[in-house]
């Protein structure tokens, strides 16, 4: 088994290197967009979604006004290894609750309970979970004691409990990466090399595929909590 280390401070830059490449080698399973490699706009969410984890885990240090906590598994045999991780966000008022932001472990090291384990150490530190996810991962979170409560965007709501908390769960404001100057630069690059028409194209899969998956997740609760099923409520969200 993996050893899990608890960080409520910023971690060595040893350790967030390994976590961001993990962000970057994982990207269609971390991001709410699921886009695919063989999407053009690929790359330019792999920076972003990249440089979000980025500023998470510089919220470690207090500065961004959030909560932040991470967990940290490692290799036993190369502690100096990371082998996954979870990023999570306590929920003001409600000092049970927390929410999922971000989890992903290593191609070589999955099925092997790593996973499983952070989970269990964040839900025994917050009982009242909550987190998104695939509508083709939902059988996996309900084995860990998750039942799905609702959507949210392109993925199944799921919680611990019945009920998301009524508490309030700060969150950084993010959208200003994708109008940033890096961001405009890969993009400027991608459009030189592929041409207008294709990135055109690019962003019409990107939206019907994002709409499947809307709809995709909105059926899988319907047919799961039925067709009168009550919206489940999450933490109230404050932008930072």
């Amino acid at each position: 088994m993996p050893q899990i280390s608890h960080f409520k401070t910023p971690c060595p830059e040893h350790i967030n290197s390994q976590i961001l490449q993990m962000v970057v080698d994982n990207l269609t399973d971390i991001s709410m967009v699921a886009i695919p490699p063989s999407n053009l706009l690929y790359n330019v969410y792999q920076y972003a979604i990249g440089y979000e984890v980025h500023l998470y885990l510089e919220a470690l240090n207090g500065a961004k006004g959030i909560d932040v906590e991470l967990l940290v598994a490692t290799d036993l045999d190369d502690p100096d290894k990371v082998i996954g991780f979870l990023l999570y966000l306590p929920v003001k008022d409600d000092p049970e609750a927390c929410g999922v932001a971000y989890m992903a472990v290593d191609a070589s090291h999955r099925r092997q309970g790593v996973a499983r384990k952070m989970l269990r150490e964040m839900v025994g530190r917050y009982p009242h979970a909550e987190l998104t996810c695939a509508v083709a991962k939902v059988p996996y979170f309900e084995a860990m004691g998750f039942q799905v409560v609702g959507t949210r965007a392109t993925q199944v709501l799921m919680n611990t409990r019945d009920h998301g908390t009524d508490g309030l769960m700060a969150l950084l404001d993010v959208a200003s990466i994708y109008s940033s100057l890096e961001v405009r630069q890969i993009h400027t690059y991608l459009l030189q090399k592929h041409g207008k028409r294709a990135m055109l194209d690019a962003e019409k899969q990107r939206d019907r595929h994002l709409d499947q998956l809307t709809r995709k997740a909105s059926e899988f609760v319907r047919d799961r909590l039925g067709e009168d099923a009550v919206p489940a409520t999450g933490p109230r969200l404050r932008l930072v």
